[in-house]
């Protein structure tokens, strides 16, 4: 009997170890795994799912979920901005863990820089009286119209006089220039003045001056369709009386019409 027992000894010494070696191991099990540690490169909607899952201390815990902003070029409807709800877990004040909420798109005001798109060139249908070749402007509605064949014409948008200084008439193109020199008439020198800005007795053509691209001279007036180095001021009456529009869409028309084209101005 006594042999058995020292024999058995080594037997209860092993047992003895392994049931230490697995008492944290057993303990574990009733404790609360570890926070996983997410790869960033994980596709939103899998984060998404993943999270929301409740903590020990009852907080739910949401993971941090990181959107690539996108543009769309010259769009008017941007998405919004997305919201970020923010919450701090108890016991550590200062990790905050963020979700991003998509929300439906938003109608944005469009900066007064920005151009109308309804003012770039567009072929439209129309039905006017004249001949084609015409152009016929529209102060009242900001567009210009090259009429065409088969009932359509080459639509552009274009700034006109402001208040006292609109016009109306029927007149025919007498020259035609590229990058023009410009010559302030006296009457807007004097009234420029008054308002403490003086103006150039004379301007070489060029992007800083304000004809723009190219000019076409209307009759013998002192009115001209021309570009401008202020495109944001199509579809708005700002002018002394002449015609504006862009750069690009004055040197289209430039190429498209030549001198003793009709140009009926309209006004209302």
């Amino acid at each position: 009997m006594r042999y058995t027992s020292i024999a058995l000894l080594p037997a209860l010494a092993a047992g003895f170890l392994l049931t230490a070696a697995l008492a944290p191991r057993a303990q574990s099990r009733y404790e609360a795994p570890p926070r996983a540690v997410l790869s960033g490169d994980l596709a939103s909607p899998w984060l998404l799912q993943l999270g929301n899952r409740p903590t020990r201390d009852g907080t739910k815990s949401y993971p941090v979920v990181r959107q690539q902003q996108t543009y769309r070029e010259r769009s008017y409807y941007r998405p919004a901005q997305p919201q970020v709800r923010s919450q701090v877990r108890q016991g550590h004040p200062a990790r905050v863990e963020n979700v991003s909420v998509r929300s439906a798109p938003r109608r944005v005001q469009r900066p007064s820089n920005e151009l109308d798109p309804r003012f770039l060139p567009q072929v439209v249908q129309y039905g006017g009286d004249y001949s084609p070749g015409t152009l016929v402007i529209s102060t009242a509605d900001r567009y210009l119209y090259l009429v065409m064949e088969n009932g359509e014409a080459r639509r552009y948008g274009v700034g006109v006089g402001k208040e006292g200084f609109t016009w109306s008439g029927s007149h025919k193109i007498t020259r035609k220039a590229e990058w023009p020199g410009w010559t302030p008439p006296s009457e807007m020198i004097v009234r420029e003045r008054k308002k403490g800005r003086e103006l150039p007795a004379y301007m070489e053509g060029g992007p800083e001056n304000p004809l723009g691209a190219r000019a076409l001279y209307i009759g013998d007036t002192l009115y001209r369709i021309h570009g401008t180095n202020q495109p944001w001021t199509i579809g708005k009456a700002v002018s002394s009386g002449c015609i504006r529009m862009r750069n690009e869409d004055v040197t289209d028309l430039y190429e498209r019409v030549g001198v003793g084209t009709r140009v009926v101005v309209l006004n209302g």
